[in-house]
């Protein structure tokens, strides 16, 4: 018998969560997770303060061929530019249910003395907000270009 008043107040807390505090969740938004942002870019989106450049003691073609590779390997993006010359690479990425595109435009750039920077933007193309998709592209791409230039980061 106890257990079955206690299993009924266990759903009792379960359905008055679902009637009170999810609806008033659902009211205040999703920016109590994520930022209310559609683009995010390394070292200039305040909200996410730990997206930074990745600066490495490697020279730009090294560098740029690199993160060509990661951005070719990662699962659900397509390279739609790569120009080396200008240390440019756009691609596509997607998201895994709905398919939606994301714009990445990754820019390797001389920093001096053998060293070279790598900035991240990514951008919904679709909506106001991108429930943290954007930084999650980069981050994934960072973690593995850091895994791909091995200890010269």
């Amino acid at each position: 018998m106890r257990r079955l008043i206690r299993l009924t107040a266990f759903l009792a807390a379960i359905a008055l969560t679902a009637l009170f505090v999810v609806p008033s969740l659902a009211r205040m938004g999703t920016a109590i997770l994520w930022p209310p942002l559609h683009r995010v870019e390394t070292g200039r989106t305040p909200e996410y303060r730990d997206l930074q450049p990745l600066t490495v003691a490697l020279p730009p073609a090294r560098t740029f061929d690199a993160a060509l590779t990661v951005a070719r390997t990662l699962p659900r993006w397509t390279v739609v530019t790569a120009v080396p010359a200008s240390g440019l690479i756009q691609a596509e990425a997607r998201t895994p249910l709905w398919r939606l595109v994301h714009d990445v435009t990754i820019r390797i750039v001389p920093a001096g003395e053998g060293r070279t920077t790598v900035s991240v933007r990514s951008a919904s193309r679709v909506g106001r907000e991108d429930l943290g998709q954007n930084a999650r592209n980069i981050r994934v791409f960072l973690r593995l270009l850091r895994r791909a230039l091995g200890e010269a980061t």
